[in-house]
Protein backbone atom coordinates (compact mmCIF):
# COMPACT_ATOMS: atom_id res chain seq x y z
CA UNK A 1 0.00 0.00 0.00
CA UNK A 2 1.99 2.93 -1.18
CA UNK A 3 0.43 4.75 -4.09
CA UNK A 4 -2.29 7.36 -3.84
CA UNK A 5 -4.44 5.17 -6.09
CA UNK A 6 -4.14 2.28 -3.62
CA UNK A 7 -5.01 4.63 -0.77
CA UNK A 8 -8.06 5.92 -2.66
CA UNK A 9 -9.23 2.32 -3.10
CA UNK A 10 -8.82 1.71 0.63
CA UNK A 11 -10.73 4.89 1.38
CA UNK A 12 -13.54 3.97 -1.03
CA UNK A 13 -13.85 0.49 0.49
CA UNK A 14 -13.76 1.49 4.15
CA UNK A 15 -14.94 5.10 4.53
CA UNK A 16 -18.57 4.19 5.29
CA UNK A 17 -17.51 1.61 7.88
CA UNK A 18 -15.19 4.10 9.60
CA UNK A 19 -17.82 6.87 9.55
CA UNK A 20 -20.56 4.60 10.93
CA UNK A 21 -18.35 3.36 13.76
CA UNK A 22 -17.33 6.93 14.62
CA UNK A 23 -20.98 7.97 14.54
CA UNK A 24 -21.95 5.14 16.88
CA UNK A 25 -19.27 6.18 19.36
CA UNK A 26 -19.77 9.94 19.15
CA UNK A 27 -23.49 10.27 18.25
CA UNK A 28 -22.76 13.47 16.36
CA UNK A 29 -22.55 13.69 12.57
CA UNK A 30 -20.05 16.55 12.36
CA UNK A 31 -17.70 15.03 14.92
CA UNK A 32 -17.97 11.65 13.18
CA UNK A 33 -17.11 13.24 9.82
CA UNK A 34 -14.11 15.05 11.33
CA UNK A 35 -12.88 11.94 13.09
CA UNK A 36 -13.33 9.86 9.92
CA UNK A 37 -10.97 12.27 8.16
CA UNK A 38 -8.50 12.04 11.05
CA UNK A 39 -8.62 8.24 10.91
CA UNK A 40 -7.77 8.22 7.21
CA UNK A 41 -4.94 10.70 7.78
CA UNK A 42 -3.57 8.25 10.39
CA UNK A 43 -4.01 5.35 7.99
CA UNK A 44 -2.17 7.26 5.27
CA UNK A 45 0.73 8.12 7.58
CA UNK A 46 0.89 4.67 9.18
CA UNK A 47 0.36 2.57 6.07
CA UNK A 48 3.96 1.34 6.12
CA UNK A 49 3.28 -0.11 9.59
CA UNK A 50 0.61 -2.44 8.20
CA UNK A 51 2.37 -5.79 7.91
CA UNK A 52 -0.53 -8.04 6.99
CA UNK A 53 -0.62 -9.85 10.34
CA UNK A 54 -4.37 -9.21 10.34
CA UNK A 55 -6.73 -8.20 7.57
CA UNK A 56 -6.70 -4.60 6.34
CA UNK A 57 -10.28 -4.25 7.62
CA UNK A 58 -9.28 -5.38 11.13
CA UNK A 59 -6.33 -2.97 11.14
CA UNK A 60 -8.62 -0.09 10.10
CA UNK A 61 -11.19 -1.04 12.75
CA UNK A 62 -8.42 -0.99 15.37
CA UNK A 63 -7.24 2.48 14.30
CA UNK A 64 -10.85 3.72 14.27
CA UNK A 65 -11.70 2.31 17.71
CA UNK A 66 -8.53 3.83 19.18
CA UNK A 67 -9.28 7.20 17.56
CA UNK A 68 -12.84 7.17 18.91
CA UNK A 69 -11.72 6.26 22.42
CA UNK A 70 -8.98 8.92 22.34
CA UNK A 71 -11.51 11.50 21.15
CA UNK A 72 -13.94 10.61 23.95
CA UNK A 73 -11.16 10.73 26.57
CA UNK A 74 -10.03 14.14 25.29
CA UNK A 75 -13.59 15.47 25.47
CA UNK A 76 -14.00 14.06 28.98
CA UNK A 77 -10.83 15.89 30.08
CA UNK A 78 -12.07 19.12 28.47
CA UNK A 79 -15.40 18.70 30.24
CA UNK A 80 -13.72 18.18 33.65
CA UNK A 81 -11.48 21.19 33.03
CA UNK A 82 -14.54 23.25 32.03
CA UNK A 83 -16.33 22.26 35.22
CA UNK A 84 -13.32 23.21 37.35
CA UNK A 85 -13.14 26.56 35.59
CA UNK A 86 -16.83 27.19 36.16
CA UNK A 87 -16.44 26.74 39.91
CA UNK A 88 -13.51 29.13 40.11
CA UNK A 89 -14.93 31.69 37.69
CA UNK A 90 -18.75 31.75 37.72
CA UNK A 91 -19.03 33.65 34.44
CA UNK A 92 -17.52 30.71 32.53
CA UNK A 93 -19.88 28.20 30.97
CA UNK A 94 -19.66 24.51 31.70
CA UNK A 95 -18.80 22.50 28.59
CA UNK A 96 -21.49 19.93 27.89
CA UNK A 97 -21.77 17.40 25.10
CA UNK A 98 -23.49 18.58 21.95
CA UNK A 99 -27.07 17.82 21.05
CA UNK A 100 -27.66 14.16 20.26
CA UNK A 101 -27.96 13.87 16.49
CA UNK A 102 -28.00 10.63 14.59
CA UNK A 103 -29.26 10.42 10.99
CA UNK A 104 -32.11 8.13 10.06
CA UNK A 105 -33.83 8.25 13.41
CA UNK A 106 -37.50 9.00 13.67
CA UNK A 107 -38.35 11.90 15.95
CA UNK A 108 -40.36 9.72 18.35
CA UNK A 109 -37.46 7.27 18.66
CA UNK A 110 -34.91 10.00 19.31
CA UNK A 111 -35.46 10.23 23.07
CA UNK A 112 -35.35 6.46 23.55
CA UNK A 113 -32.21 6.18 21.44
CA UNK A 114 -30.62 9.16 23.18
CA UNK A 115 -31.20 7.43 26.52
CA UNK A 116 -29.83 4.15 25.18
CA UNK A 117 -26.62 5.81 23.95
CA UNK A 118 -26.27 7.71 27.25
CA UNK A 119 -26.37 4.39 29.07
CA UNK A 120 -23.99 2.73 26.59
CA UNK A 121 -21.57 5.61 27.23
CA UNK A 122 -21.56 4.68 30.94
CA UNK A 123 -20.07 1.27 30.14
CA UNK A 124 -16.33 0.70 30.63
CA UNK A 125 -14.43 1.27 27.37
CA UNK A 126 -13.74 -2.40 26.65
CA UNK A 127 -17.39 -3.39 27.22
CA UNK A 128 -18.61 -0.49 25.10
CA UNK A 129 -16.22 -1.37 22.28
CA UNK A 130 -17.23 -5.04 22.26
CA UNK A 131 -20.94 -4.16 22.37
CA UNK A 132 -20.75 -1.57 19.57
CA UNK A 133 -18.69 -3.84 17.31
CA UNK A 134 -21.15 -6.70 17.90
CA UNK A 135 -24.44 -4.81 17.66
CA UNK A 136 -23.77 -1.98 15.23
CA UNK A 137 -21.06 -3.53 13.06
CA UNK A 138 -22.46 -7.09 13.27
CA UNK A 139 -19.00 -8.60 13.70
CA UNK A 140 -18.31 -12.14 14.89
CA UNK A 141 -16.74 -12.61 18.32
CA UNK A 142 -13.53 -13.83 16.66
CA UNK A 143 -13.31 -10.62 14.61
CA UNK A 144 -13.95 -8.49 17.70
CA UNK A 145 -11.26 -10.44 19.55
CA UNK A 146 -8.75 -9.71 16.80
CA UNK A 147 -9.62 -5.99 16.75
CA UNK A 148 -9.48 -5.68 20.54
CA UNK A 149 -6.44 -7.98 20.82
CA UNK A 150 -8.12 -10.27 23.35
CA UNK A 151 -9.35 -13.86 23.23
CA UNK A 152 -12.78 -14.81 21.87
CA UNK A 153 -13.65 -16.02 25.38
CA UNK A 154 -12.84 -12.54 26.72
CA UNK A 155 -15.15 -11.02 24.11
CA UNK A 156 -17.99 -13.32 25.25
CA UNK A 157 -17.37 -12.23 28.82
CA UNK A 158 -17.20 -8.54 27.88
CA UNK A 159 -20.45 -8.80 25.93
CA UNK A 160 -22.19 -10.57 28.81
CA UNK A 161 -21.05 -7.94 31.31
CA UNK A 162 -21.92 -5.12 28.90
CA UNK A 163 -25.47 -6.43 28.44
CA UNK A 164 -25.91 -6.96 32.18
CA UNK A 165 -24.59 -3.47 33.00
CA UNK A 166 -26.63 -1.88 30.22
CA UNK A 167 -29.78 -3.55 31.53
CA UNK A 168 -29.01 -2.22 35.01
CA UNK A 169 -28.29 1.29 33.72
CA UNK A 170 -31.49 1.37 31.65
CA UNK A 171 -33.51 0.20 34.65
CA UNK A 172 -31.92 2.88 36.84
CA UNK A 173 -32.71 5.53 34.23
CA UNK A 174 -36.30 4.31 33.96
CA UNK A 175 -36.81 4.22 37.74
CA UNK A 176 -34.72 7.25 38.57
Amino acid sequence: MGSSEEFKTIYDLHADMVYNLCLNYLQNEEEAQDLTQEVFVKIFHQQEKFQGQSSMKTWIYRITVNACLDHLRKNKRKKRFGIRLSFSEPENEIHTPGEFRHPGILLEDKEALKNLFQQINRLPENQKTALLLKTTEDLKNSEIAEIMKVSAKSVESLLGRARKNLEKFLEEARDG
